[in-house]
């Protein structure tokens, strides 16, 4: 297991996962990568939100992009998707193994351990 990621990185991830319209952008690059142009295409605001939607996407680590010429194209980043799942991964992992407990704890009572 890979040692947790900053609290600060974390936060980032889930803040920006927070958002309708960012799910919805990283929803569509998860397709293919997308100029910010296409990106904004089906969303009924302007592109100067839409920019801002996907810097926020940017710094949470979740997309990144690159810019040729005139045209910005942005795809998902794997890693900061790693983020979300880790993070994920160990509250299910805990919440498994309390559950575990908590069911050898009720079966031990039901066979009459706890007399």
């Amino acid at each position: 297991m890979s040692a947790p990621a900053a609290p600060s990185d974390t936060d980032a991830v889930f803040q920006a996962l927070g958002d309708a319209t960012r799910r919805a952008i990283l929803e569509r690059l998860s397709r293919r990568p997308a100029s910010i142009s296409d990106i904004a295409a089906p969303f009924d605001m302007s592109l100067a939100a839409v920019v801002q939607h996907v810097q926020v996407l940017e710094r949470s680590g979740l997309v990144r992009s690159n810019k040729i010429g005139r045209v910005r194209t942005c795809e998902i980043n794997p890693q900061g998707l790693a983020l979300a799942r880790q993070w994920l991964d160990e509250r299910r992992q805990l919440w498994e193994d309390r559950f575990h407990r908590l069911a050898e704890f009720l079966d031990e009572e039901e066979d009459g351990g706890g007399d």
